[in-house]
């Protein structure tokens, strides 16, 4: 470890890893309610662990960006973090007011957590992915603002590189698009307008952005490619991410009451969202094709590869396959829609984030990379994690093409949970591929407790 302040980043990775756990245990809980409905009901119904497992999933994700921040930003600007107490204090303050928020959602209900909150007096709560309680947002905006003042001030007093300037312009537009959450008009389609503006705008913008410059980062870090040739890839990343995700926003507005011409606009512009994951992908097998190195910590170099083929997967094949209007006329809101969200979000930004904790906390805790046992399990954990999400994709887009037939299409359409029983079929398998997801995701996190001695002794 090149600096002392990149420290602070096992703080993040650790509560990271920590809430990915919680994460999918919850994921679990709702894909047994589906086929089982009244499974742990009415301790945690339905909506309540739904709610917790996407707000865990941001939660977490959000810990690794800012983990990857505090490590990479330092070695780039090549200076010690302008403030590592303030990173550690606030990382308190967002464990405590997440964790805080996720018991306010399982132990009271929710209209009751609404009013203990306050929300009347700045109503934000309700919306899908932004349940948290107005006093949460705010303490999140705090966090974010102490987040890029911090590693602002490194990269404003530093070397000023690609990777950390990329990195910041992601990092700011994050805190900037998410003061959309407390917008809340009355008008539903206002409503459902501008929340996009925070939830596609996050994954299918400025979070690609973060992506994008971490992942250039481990590559130069491992592969040993001149950081020129890295960059000017990274430049042709983000452009084609920010013209085709921004007006590509558009696909959400379809059927929400917004002008037609959004059916052009929504349709052309998100068909060419896979363009820059695919970019990305032969980007990253260009790296490692044209590697000065041969690096020790081989999985690091795994885990960067599959976020370049599962982001390109998830989010461009998946994405693509139902966003054009005439496609998505008959099949928005099925599970087509969740098998997209599993596969995308694995593949662009789980994977992305496991690559950095695996390049980076072997050298936090003092070593190139972790012993070869250890990498073996962590092997393991990627193939059990990766193949389990293609299943559950899989499954699920199964389940859509299905739901979508017997549903909407056919002579004598079915009603919603007529079709749900038709489906069931699927969910037990989806539910049987998360299990080995969850076993995948232990085994990543045992590989880190393999110490060299273990080795020695096998």
């Amino acid at each position: 470890m090149e600096y002392q302040s990149q420290a602070v980043a096992k703080y993040y990775f650790t509560a990271a890893i920590g809430l990915f756990v919680g994460q999918i245990l919850f994921g679990l809980i709702i894909g047994l309610q589906y086929v089982v409905g009244d499974f742990l009901f009415p301790e945690i119904p339905f909506n309540v662990a739904r709610m917790v497992h996407t707000n865990l999933l941001i939660v977490w994700l959000l810990f690794g960006f800012m983990g990857a921040a505090y490590y990479l930003i330092p070695e780039e600007a090549e200076r010690e973090l302008y403030s590592p107490a303030l990173a550690i204090l606030m990382f308190w303050i967002f464990l405590v007011a997440g964790a805080l928020t996720i018991l306010g959602y399982l132990l009271v209900p929710y209209s009751t957590l609404a009013d203990l909150t306050m929300n009347e007096l700045w109503p934000t709560m309700g919306r899908e992915f932004l349940e948290q309680p107005t006093i949460t947002k705010l303490g999140i905006v705090v966090v974010a603002l102490a987040f890029v003042f911090n590693v602002g001030m490194t990269v404003l007093q530093g070397r000023k590189t690609v990777i950390n300037l990329v990195l910041m312009i992601g990092l700011v537009g994050l805190a900037v698009f998410f003061l959309f959450a407390f917008h809340n008009p009355s008008d539903l389609v206002q409503d459902k307008f501008w929340w996009w503006w925070t939830v596609h705008l996050w994954v299918e913008g400025v979070w690609e952005l973060i992506l994008g410059s971490i992942l250039a980062f481990v590559l130069i870090k491992t592969t040993g490619v001149d950081r020129e040739v890295i960059e000017k890839w990274l430049y042709i990343i983000i452009a084609m991410t920010l013209i085709t995700g921004i007006i590509g926003t558009g696909h959400h507005y379809y059927w929400i009451g917004t002008p037609e011409y959004w059916q052009w606009w929504g349709s052309i512009f998100s068909a060419m969202e896979p363009i820059p994951f695919f970019m990305m992908t032969v980007f990253a097998f260009t790296m490692v094709n044209k590697r000065k190195r041969d690096h020790p910590n081989k999985v690091a170099v795994l885990w960067a590869l599959g976020t370049g083929v599962m982001a390109f997967l998830g989010a461009g094949v998946w994405g693509f396959l139902h966003t054009l209007a005439p496609v998505n006329y008959f099949t928005h809101g099925t599970q087509i829609t969740a098998a997209h969200g599993h596969m995308a979000f694995y593949g662009a930004y789980v994977m992305v984030v496991l690559a950095i904790i695996s390049y980076a906390m072997p050298i936090i805790r003092g070593r190139a990379a972790n012993s070869n046992k250890a990498q073996v399990m962590e092997m393991w954990s990627f193939w059990l994690m990766t193949v389990s999400i293609v299943f559950i994709t899989l499954f699920l887009t199964a389940a859509g093409i299905l739901q979508t037939w017997l549903q909407r299409i056919s002579d004598t359409p079915m009603t919603f949970m007529a079709a749900q029983d038709q489906i069931a079929i699927f969910y037990w398998m989806r539910e049987f591929a998360g299990v080995v997801f969850l076993i995948g995701l232990i085994v990543y996190i045992m590989s880190f407790f393999v110490s060299e001695e273990d080795e020695m002794n096998a």
